[in-house]
């Protein structure tokens, strides 16, 4: 008996390692956005959220592509720079959702790094939630499986979108978002472990 339970014990997920796991894939992904803001300010402020929906599906499907056939011809983008990517488009499509889109930037960089801190904490937590209900299952997940749900994610978003935001029982967009946010993260921790 004392056997049994000392292998459940070894086998118990470690939760506060994939705190700081999760925590330095977001820092990875925070200096990225922090460093583009410099460069272009809020110029994403314009774009409409099906836009940032369509963007992130680019990056996407350019993973997949990636995945499937090895080969880039255009880009010097990586698989992990795609999933970087869609993590910072996921928080403009909250920080969109939340504030409508504008006709110019009426965001400073320290709002947008705000926002960006306050609706990534929202999302950080809601991994938590889920992380502890799954018993870390993502861990034993492939890499391209993270692709296919965000993929997956983002058909359902379109769809919600094409219907003016109308579901019957399913969750919204700002719920889609995050979990492409959590899959795009979880492949981060991956590629870089």
């Amino acid at each position: 008996m004392q056997e049994a339970m000392t292998s459940n014990i070894d086998n118990a997920p470690d939760f506060e390692k994939t705190n700081q796991e999760f925590d330095r894939a977001i820092a990875r992904c925070r200096q990225v956005y922090a460093a583009k803001l410099q460069d272009y300010g809020a110029a994403w402020r314009l774009m409409r959220p099906s836009s940032v929906t369509d963007q992130i599906l680019i990056k996407a499907d350019r993973i997949r592509t990636l995945e499937t056939t090895g080969d880039a011809l255009v880009s010097d983008e990586s698989i992990l720079d795609g999933f970087i990517a869609i993590v910072n488009y996921g928080i403009i499509a909250l920080i969109q959702l939340e504030h409508g889109f504008a006709s110019g930037k009426d965001m400073s960089p320290a709002d947008a790094l705000a926002e960006y801190d306050r609706l990534m904490g929202d999302t950080r937590s809601l991994m938590l939630r889920k992380n502890h209900d799954y018993n870390e299952a993502w861990r034993k997940m492939r890499v391209s499986s993270y692709t296919d749900l965000i993929l997956m994610k983002l058909m359902r978003t379109k769809e919600i979108e094409d219907n003016h935001g109308a579901t019957s029982v399913s969750e919204g967009v700002d719920a889609n978002y995050q979990d492409m946010i959590n899959y795009a993260i979880f492949g981060i921790i991956k590629l870089t472990e």
